[in-house]
């Protein structure tokens, strides 16, 4: 329909030829003038209709036709008169077909009505004031056809526009969300601040592990690392704790220590089998070095004094120890409010450990004859001897001071020496030793909370 007023611009083009060109008839019927009147009406009504074209369409108005002297037939010839007749009726039909009519939608039973039949742009509002859609069967105009066109455009030029963020040198950089966390033990291990008394044996029972696990994994050098407000990190099991290097795999841990693999995977909440540098390990079980002796301190002075026991005082002579004891119940062996029992006698530890301020005075249980005052490389540090009679002994261990000498007699609760933490201890503490028999030298050591 809309190549209707192009076949009406050819015909009338072909009219407007030079006329010279034109066949010129020998004669003029006078017959062909009511005709050549009808073709200028015709012609006048499709110059009216073309301002109904959209602006692309009509390349120019059609001039008037103007007077012709001749018969109209002989001018232009029966063909001509033909094509223009066939071109007059198809733009009449497409005229018709955008008209107003109120008869009903285009399409419906009768075939007419006011809708459109074609609406650039989807807008078939009545009431559009801004000529972007088809108001009353009009075409849209060129200016609103172009904003169309370039809205379009827009809409496709955004869906290819690839969002950033990018580099300097146009490199496109797309996150990706990588999980970076290892499973290891970490997260097993807990914290404690050491108090005032505190011992290292003291902590390990407290959390039930051993007292080299503690000591292990706080990499202490001494057990006089051992302060108040201290943080150490105590591991879940007796074992070791670990940081995996670039050249351990599960298997050499293992064997280093003698445990099973399986072990340190359960251990440790992990089932990949592959670890990682700088994966925090528990291993249970496994064991590192241990606490190196420290030299002797120079021995403290003390002045050697030998009685005799049932005497109660001084005098000379060599000292003998009591036959028979008659002390009764032991007395406390560490003076001071701010003692009290941090490891209690149990298998693999024969005694009883009093932790207290550094320096607190240790008095002796019963009333004796000192056999031994000095140091010893047993782990006990400075430490005194006290047999008591019928064959009974205690022993006091980790001093930082010793009053006594060996030979002295000594009666229930006088010092002996002052609360330290010398050989393997860690915080001032006393280790209180109750012996039957000799010590060390075929005696066994027993509870001594049976004897306080």
């Amino acid at each position: 329909m809309l190549n209707a007023p192009v076949g009406v611009q050819r015909v009338i083009g072909r009219l407007r030829r030079p006329s010279s060109e034109a066949p010129t008839p020998a004669t003029t019927s006078t017959r062909s003038l009511p005709m050549a009147a009808a073709i200028r009406g015709r012609l006048r009504d499709v110059a009216g209709a073309a301002h109904l074209l959209p602006a692309a369409g009509r390349r120019r108005a059609i001039p008037a036709a103007r007077p012709v002297g001749r018969s109209l037939m002989g001018r232009i010839g029966q063909e001509r008169i033909l094509a223009v007749s066939v071109a007059g009726i198809v733009l009449i039909a497409s005229v018709a077909s955008v008209s107003a009519n109120s008869s009903g939608p285009t399409g419906g039973p009768s075939g007419d009505g006011t809708a459109p039949r074609l609406a650039v742009g989807g807008d078939t509002n009545q009431n559009d004031q801004n000529g972007t859609g088809s108001v009353d069967g009009a075409y849209p105009s060129d200016a609103a056809i172009s904003a169309e066109l370039a809205a379009a455009n827009a809409l496709i030029d955004d869906a290819h526009v690839v969002q950033g963020p990018f580099l300097e040198d146009g490199t496109l950089l797309k996150p990706v969300a990588v999980d970076t966390t290892v499973a290891d033990g970490k997260a097993l291990l807990r914290s404690y601040k050491v108090r005032s008394g505190d011992t290292l044996t003291g902590i390990a029972r407290k959390f039930d592990v051993s007292m080299m696990t503690i000591w292990w994994a706080n990499d202490l050098k001494s057990k006089d690392d051992l302060h108040i407000g201290q943080v150490l990190t105590i591991p879940p099991v007796t074992g070791l704790v670990i940081t995996v290097k670039s050249t351990d795999t599960l298997q050499s841990i293992a064997d280093s220590y003698g445990v099973d693999p399986t072990d340190i995977l359960t251990e440790n909440g992990i089932q990949d089998p592959n670890l990682v540098v700088g994966q925090v390990l528990v291993v249970p079980n496994a064991a590192g070095k241990g606490i190196a002796t420290p030299k002797p301190k120079p021995t403290v002075t003390t002045t050697t004094v030998t009685h005799h026991p049932s005497s109660g005082g001084g005098g000379g002579g060599t000292a003998h120890q009591p036959h028979t004891y008659t002390g009764g119940a032991m007395l406390w062996p560490v003076v001071g409010g701010n003692n009290y029992i941090s490891q209690y006698f149990h298998y693999g530890h024969w005694a009883i450990d009093i932790a207290a301020d550094y320096g607190s005075t240790v008095r002796a249980a019963a009333g004796g004859t000192v056999i031994f005052a000095g140091w010893k490389d047993n782990g006990g540090g400075y430490q005194v001897w006290i047999s008591h009679g019928s064959n009974l002994y205690t022993t006091y261990n980790h001093m930082s001071a010793i009053t006594v000498g060996r030979g002295e007699s000594v009666g229930r609760g006088t010092q002996v020496g002052r609360i330290g933490q010398t050989g393997n201890a860690t915080g001032p503490h006393l280790h209180f030793e109750v012996w039957i028999g000799p010590v060390w030298n075929g005696g066994t050591r027993v509870n001594p909370l049976g004897y306080l």
